[in-house]
């Protein structure tokens, strides 16, 4: 029997010097749970993950030429913005760290003690507020391209995780969660599987009380996710990130295609009001143009950029793995940002 509980998360991001704060995701579910409940710590505590925060560009994804220096993690995310975070009502954050500059070269068990502290302060700041949060481990793509290709890296990551988890293992176990890796690279199923494995049960040894959340192999995607043979701990909660429909959740983005990296102005959801006219100048494969022709005229059911349009793969996923799916579990705020975080327990056998 399989059963997943399904969260909403939301994320946000903070745009440069500016201090706005701006919504990227939302999902919003009537129910807390698909399938047979349980009594499970992780069943229990994901209860307390339903509308979330992504706290970027602060310890991770810092492109700053200066880097991570203490001015940045001093200023860059405030007291304010957390009371703010904390004032639109939402129950927790996702803290995003980049291990890199923490890890030492076959010393990665020896966290350096001034760094650690700024990581400290940000924790103590978002539990001061009353809201839980993730430690996500958010390295850069080469990294993860490491843990991929050298078991000793490998390792040394695994010295790094229970040295993390047992500094923070003294914190109360239903507000701080260890997130293993954000959107693993692996295209080898089999390897990320035996990866996770270890790194769980580093962080386990380091703190025995605490959620432990897992994914997928490839960018945390849903059918790797289904694919996964659960980990042998049932204090563990599984994620997976969902992107569809990629031409408006991508739009601009500065890593993704040519042709979706142009657009700009695309709402959800569709049809909009007045037809999206590409910019000027700008040259649209067949693929993109099809979609904003039927992204312009179809009525909502059957909209690429729609509730419906998202909905459906997710539905189809789950109910391939068994998993009890019903269309009135399901509430989506219209204005929303259609990436789906949803946090979950799976149980049982596949």
């Amino acid at each position: 029997m399989n059963s997943i509980t399904l969260c909403p998360n939301s994320l946000v991001s903070k745009t440069g010097t500016g201090r706005r704060l701006f919504l990227l995701a939302i999902l919003l579910l009537s129910g807390s749970c698909f399938g047979q409940s349980s009594s499970s710590p992780a069943h229990r505590r994901a209860a307390h993950l339903r509308h979330g925060i992504n706290l970027s560009e602060w310890f991770a994804q810092v492109y700053d030429p200066k880097g991570y220096t203490k001015e940045h993690f001093e200023n860059w995310t405030t007291a304010d913005d957390i009371a703010l975070i904390k004032s639109m009502g939402f129950d927790h954050v996702r803290l995003s760290v980049n291990p890199e500059p923490m890890m030492r070269h076959n010393r990665a068990d020896e966290l350096p003690p001034e760094y650690l502290g700024y990581v400290d302060a940000a924790v103590r700041m978002i539990l001061d507020r009353g809201l839980a949060v993730i430690i996500d481990m958010h390295p850069e793509s080469e990294f993860k391209a490491r843990l991929v290709q050298h078991d000793d890296f490998v390792e040394q990551f695994s010295d790094f995780w229970r040295a993390i988890a047992r500094h923070y293992s003294s914190y109360d176990p239903e507000m701080v969660y260890f997130e293993i890796l954000n959107e693993p690279e692996f295209r080898d199923r089999y390897r990320w599987s035996g990866v996770q494995a270890k790194l769980a049960t580093a962080i386990r040894e380091g703190a025995p009380q605490h959620t432990i959340i897992a994914a997928g192999a490839n960018y945390s995607d849903v059918a790797d996710l289904l694919a996964l043979t659960p980990l042998p701990d049932a204090n563990v909660i599984y994620n997976f990130h969902f992107y569809d429909p990629h031409t408006f959740t991508h739009q601009g983005a500065t890593w993704t295609s040519s042709d979706v990296k142009s657009l700009k102005g695309i709402v959800f959801p569709g049809p909009p009001t007045t037809p999206f006219v590409p910019p000027d100048g700008v040259k649209l494969g067949r693929g993109t143009l099809d979609w904003l022709q039927r992204y312009n005229t179809l009525p909502a059911e059957q909209n690429p950029c729609s509730p419906f349009a998202f909905r459906r793969p997710l539905q189809q996923a789950l109910q391939r793995a068994g998993v009890d799916d019903r269309p009135d579990q399901f509430a989506i705020r219209p204005s929303g940002y259609p990436r789906i975080c949803a946090l979950g327990r799976r149980g049982g056998s596949a």
